[in-house]
């Protein structure tokens, strides 16, 4: 976007000015910042140039178009390359949004995020989840061409990675599943500058990357990053590699073009300074003393081929109405509420025993049914998650349009890559684990809850109740930790019916991501009192709701979650034999009970009766529920190895111990 008088251009070649312009605009929004990676931009700046102005298909006018290619700059810290992209090529980003890099309430934040800047696809920041990102973006444009056919769907997923991407394991776990997968629509040109922070990569890193990759099953062309011709020759042979994904080793000049800093660390993470700034940019033909300058031929060079990138999208807009219409626009934007509303969820009769990892493979099932948009798998644990839609086989090379995928022991890239599903379109992504292997997903979570994108993550074994394993795989407080994150709503069902209310929940809920916590051991189906007047659907919904009132004089809450819910229940009907008005509260999510109304929290937790909180994990948190006065009954050292009603007893989730702490409570 053009906001701002011409400049003369200087006397050099045009291509050779627009990279020039490129390295300037970095070198200008960092030094004004103050703050920033020059780096990267400088050295990657060619190839980059030759990638958005011959090969990328997109359309400035329509950043969202769905058959545009998908850009991902898993070297998040080189952002101001992507911001100088996105504003030369006619994105609605301006001068002076690259004038505000990394300033309060800026278009152009230090990393890029997705909802910030129009055109940036994925939030990139820790190194690798941006590579894994793309790696699902690639799933996602192969399994939508192999339903609607190349004349509809047909583009690439383009990323760039550096060293520090490559490095970080979540990056090879994506590329190893890319490779069996045979993703011949992704492409990643690796900026291979052999520097990182703390200087060259011989300190620990001395591996042959083009080997492993060729291991992995990628095709793998190495070039000289500065040479603009042998890139373009190189992504020619990407392009025509369609039966694997293509890694592009562009052997690049960190600071590229400064005269004393270039091919040091530097420039990885430090502005150039104002003197070596000016050097650099007289080292590229350009005014040394004139900032954020764009030349009007650099405007009009890298718009060219904007009248002609909107006419390839509008002419595509033409055939999908022609040919698959209103059912291709739903599946690129589907109707979730409309498909929601039709789901007919499946029922258990109370008192019959089953798992919520159980019910919850049932309940996808119907989901699966009335949403063709979901997809998703496990790693490794299909069978012990229930995560398997049944009525569609699984992803391989060569048949994409499969709904789900044996993602292998890869934890970290599953989520990742399931991020990389939900943010180009047109999927419905789930994958699940074991909840202590939550602490290999993490950073992806995190990242799912601060893009607002719908991932849904089941986790199952969700407590020392699945026994003999031991302490390693029992979590004590991941529950907790998962509660801590900004923007995620975790839900831990009590029964079936609790959680296809919280799979409901997790398909509405459009604005971020939602956590499953469910059970390895059969729970019985709760047998609700109508008298209450809130059935799972609703009580779930509010996060916590009263799923047994007292018998006479309220004078105990007992407040529980998951499989805990019914140990509450049978130690209610106890003390109210001997005569103590007991409440049980079910709260499934924290994070949905704590955004209700100030009255409804207090009519379910009301200040004049005592309160007890139940869940085999941390009890970190839950003061904020039974308040000073109160008593929790969780777990806080780490469990063991034994019979899980071995474990029930010790730890002191029994009858007995609910009791006695409670009788304590109301003196």
């Amino acid at each position: 976007m053009n906001d701002q008088q011409p400049h003369d251009a200087p006397a050099i070649g045009l291509d050779d000015l627009c990279v020039a312009t490129l390295r300037g605009l970095a070198i200008d929004a960092i030094q004004k910042a103050n703050s920033g990676h020059p780096g990267m931009p400088l050295g990657m700046a060619d190839a980059a140039y030759v990638l958005w102005t011959r090969y990328l298909k997109f359309d400035a006018s329509e950043p969202n178009w769905p058959d545009r290619d998908r850009f991902v700059l898993s070297a998040g810290h080189g952002s101001t390359l992507l911001y100088g992209l996105l504003h030369l090529c006619g994105y609605p980003l301006t001068l002076d949004d690259i004038r505000q890099f990394r300033q309060w309430g800026s278009h152009t934040p230090g990393h890029p995020e997705v909802g910030d800047t129009v055109g940036v696809e994925t939030t990139t920041g820790p190194l690798g989840q941006g590579f894994a990102n793309a790696v699902g973006m690639a799933i996602a444009e192969g399994r939508l061409r192999a339903e609607f056919g190349n004349v509809l769907v047909d583009h690439r997923t383009w990323a760039i990675a550096g060293d520090g991407c490559l490095m970080e394991g979540v990056a090879c776990e994506a590329a190893s599943l890319a490779g069996h997968l045979g993703l011949g629509h992704l492409n990643v040109l690796y900026d291979d500058n052999q520097i990182t922070i703390d200087g060259g990569t011989d300190l620990s890193f001395s591996e042959d990357v083009g080997g492993r990759f060729r291991a992995l099953g990628w095709h793998v062309v190495a070039v000289d990053g500065h040479d603009r011709a042998a890139v373009a020759e190189a992504l020619e042979a990407a392009i025509a590699e369609t039966g694997r994904p293509s890694l592009i080793a562009c052997r690049t000049t960190i600071g590229y073009g400064s005269p004393n800093l270039a091919g040091t660390s530097k420039t990885h993470g430090s502005p150039l300074g104002e003197v070596e700034a000016a050097l650099t940019k007289q080292a590229y033909g350009l005014d040394p003393q004139a900032s954020f300058a764009v030349p009007a031929a650099v405007y009009a060079h890298m718009n060219a081929g904007g009248d002609g990138r909107t006419a390839v999208r509008l002419a595509w807009a033409e055939r999908m109405e022609s040919e698959l219409g209103h059912r291709l626009s739903r599946r690129l934007g589907f109707d979730l509420e409309a498909a929601v509303a039709s789901i007919q969820w499946p029922a258990q009769a109370a008192g019959t025993g089953l798992a919520t990892r159980k019910a919850s493979e049932r309940v996808i099932q119907a989901v699966a049914a009335a949403v063709p948009a979901l997809l998703g798998g496990s790693a490794d644990l299909e069978g012990s998650n229930g995560s398997r839609i049944a009525s569609s086989g699984h992803m391989q090379r060569g048949d994409l349009g499969q709904r789900n995928i044996h993602f292998g022991v890869r934890e970290h890239a599953m989520a990742s890559i399931c991020n990389g599903l939900a943010l180009h379109g047109g999927q419905l992504p789930f994958c699940a684990t074991f909840l202590v292997f939550h602490d290999y997903m993490r950073p992806a979570v995190r990242l799912a809850a601060l893009m607002g994108i719908q991932t849904i993550f089941v986790y199952t074994h969700d407590s020392i109740f699945l026994g003999e394993d031991g302490p390693t795989h029992q979590p004590i407080e991941t529950l907790m930790a998962l509660r801590t994150v900004p923007n995620l709503v975790t839900l831990r069902p009590a029964d079936l019916a609790e959680t296809a209310a919280a799979w409901r929940i997790a398909l509405v809920r459009v604005g971020g991501p939602t956590a499953l916590s469910l059970t390895r051991h059969d729970l019985p189906e709760i047998e609700r009192d109508p008298e209450v007047g809130c059935d799972a659907f609703a009580g779930v919904a509010k996060g916590g709701y009263i799923l047994r009132e007292a018998g006479s004089a309220l004078k105990l809450v007992l407040v529980a979650t998951g499989s805990e819910v019914h140990l509450a229940l049978d130690a209610r009907a106890v003390l109210e034999s001997h005569g103590i008005g007991t409440r049980v509260v079910s709260m499934p999510s924290c994070e949905l009970f704590d955004v209700q109304s100030r009255e409804y929290r207090r009519k379910v937790l009301p200040a004049g009766a005592a309160k007890l909180s139940i869940e085999a994990g941390s009890t970190r948190g839950w003061e904020r529920y039974v308040g000073q006065d109160g008593a929790c009954i969780g777990i806080d050292r780490f469990g063991a190895s034994a019979p899980a009603e071995v474990l029930a007893e010790q730890f002191g989730f029994t009858v007995d111990n609910v009791v006695t702490q409670a009788r304590a409570l109301v003196g």
